[in-house]
């Protein structure tokens, strides 16, 4: 076949006819009509494609909306409470008014200190109050608080005399009373009311020559074992404090605090109480001698007496409520530590410098439940350097103190108040004398440090509880009106004291 005639045969398929009959016009079929009318063809056969989808939506529609809907056979499970607070907290207060100033004072050195609203015990001011610092004098109002837990504050100490193992022998036996006076009837030493030597002489001399009728008293044994008595002084502790006259050897025998002058205060003590008490005793005994009784060469002895030696007379100190003011408003040492020993006879103890660790704070937690974490105590006084206690505690005991609760009105009432009493009388002058007879508080004072510790009613009649102390080597007094003006800060700010 040529290629003309399969060109024609070709041509011949082409034209043959199309659906319907019908012949394209020039003879091309749908290709033809299609490249003429692109656009027309396009949209017909997107819109049939669109028809068709939609008609197997509605068709794929009506197969699901024909089939059975599963349902459900279990019920959802209760969504679980939700917690909800045991209490709801109370809002904290703000508070605005700021001591920063006054505090940051140089003349106060290494502060620290606490401040707490007494009823409720809340923190207000906290400048390192969880760390231990020495106390100076404010130890007295742990040794105070601990003698009140220990021995209740009509308690009296006794000194009393009981027949000697020998005729002739008579024994002095003293507990840690230092008011015992060898003053006189009519004199007063700086123990009001102190007991007298002469009554003790006048009582002795009459039991024993009823006792021992021609046998002259021939000797006196002085018995200090009460405690060890050369136990008697802590090395931490300069002895200035001593030939000054500001404490003596503590030993359980003493007459009028060992003082040169009974009726001072400060006067310089002596290097043997006990040997001093015991010539006193002699000639009172003497004094006391109607004639015979006693022997004019009688002599003294350092010695224990009998236990179950028959007795010849005693007399007791005031009750502890008045020798806590003694000891609290002028800041006697000698008093605080014969407290602190008698505390830790009492106790239990054996009296020494050693066991206060064990006795004061053991006294304070169990009647008071003041924490004892951070306490180290040397001595009673608050003389040593050494001694360690922190603010917190501080504030947490004079809490209790303010309150008045177990018998601890005592100690409140003992204290000094500003511009009034004790070592507070001149405290408190100038801008700064608004708070006097508001502020109750205890001095301290040793080389290193100045301190202030107590209570007093803010400006806005809140009751707040404070300690400061302010240490440093080598302060200066000074410190004493920085801590009065700080203190003064505090009662301005009352309630409203914040602790930025």
């Amino acid at each position: 076949m040529s290629r003309r005639e399969v060109r024609e045969r070709a041509t011949q398929r082409g034209s043959a006819p199309q659906p319907g009959g019908q012949k394209s016009a020039d003879g091309r079929g749908l290709s033809a009509v299609f490249r003429k009318h692109p656009v027309a063809w396009l949209a017909g056969a997107l819109g049939l494609v669109f028809a068709l989808l939609g008609t197997g939506a509605v068709f794929a529609g009506m197969a699901v909306a024909s089939a059975p809907v599963p349902v459900a056979t279990t019920t959802p499970s209760a969504a679980p409470a939700r917690p909800t607070p045991s209490a709801i907290p109370t809002a904290s207060k703000l508070r605005t008014c700021s001591i920063a100033g006054p505090a940051a004072d140089p003349r106060l050195a290494n502060l620290s200190g606490s401040v707490l609203r007494a009823d409720t015990g809340e923190v207000l001011w906290d400048h390192s109050a969880s760390v231990g610092v020495p106390t100076a004098s404010t130890m007295k109002l742990l040794v105070a608080s601990a003698a009140v837990a220990e021995l209740h504050p009509d308690f009296q100490i006794a000194t009393n005399v009981v027949d000697g193992s020998t005729a002739g022998t008579i024994v002095l036996v003293g507990h840690g009373d230092p008011t015992l006076s060898a003053l006189p009837t009519g004199q007063e030493s700086v123990y009001t009311g102190a007991p007298k030597l002469s009554d003790l002489a006048s009582q002795v001399v009459a039991a024993y020559s009823a006792r021992h009728p021609g046998v002259p008293i021939s000797q006196v044994v002085l018995d200090a074992s009460y405690w060890n008595p050369a136990d008697n002084w802590d090395p931490s502790v300069k002895q200035s404090e001593r030939t000054q006259g500001y404490q003596s050897l503590t030993t359980a025998l003493h007459v009028d605090g060992d003082r040169a002058n009974p009726k001072a205060e400060t006067s310089p003590r002596g290097t043997d109480p006990v040997g001093k008490a015991g010539a006193a005793f002699v000639t009172a005994l003497k004094n006391a001698d109607p004639g015979g009784v006693v022997d004019n060469s009688v002599t003294t002895s350092t010695g224990s007496a009998v236990a179950t030696a028959a007795g010849l007379g005693e007399v007791k100190s005031q009750p502890l409520r008045t020798l806590l003011s003694q000891m609290l408003l002028p800041s006697d040492n000698t008093l605080a530590e014969m407290l602190a020993r008698i505390v830790s006879k009492v106790s239990g103890f054996d009296g020494t410098f050693a066991s206060l660790q064990q006795a004061i704070p053991g006294s304070l937690t169990g009647a008071y439940q003041i924490p004892a974490q951070g306490l180290k105590i040397i001595d009673g006084s608050g003389e040593s350097p050494n001694n360690q206690v922190p603010p917190a505690v501080m504030t947490a005991l004079l809490r209790v103190i303010q309150s008045g609760a177990l018998n601890l009105d005592v100690v409140r009432a003992a204290m000094p108040v500003a511009g009034k009493s004790g070592t507070l009388a001149s405290r408190f002058s100038g801008a700064n004398a608004v708070v006097r007879g508001n502020v109750t508080a205890k001095t301290g004072w040793i080389d290193n440090e100045y301190a202030l510790a107590g209570f007093m009613t803010a400006a806005d009649g809140t009751v707040l509880v404070f300690a400061f102390d302010a240490v440093r080597p080598g302060i200066k007094s000074s410190a004493m009106a920085a801590l009065d003006t700080l203190t003064v800060a505090a009662y301005n700010c009352g309630d409203n004291l914040s602790n930025n």
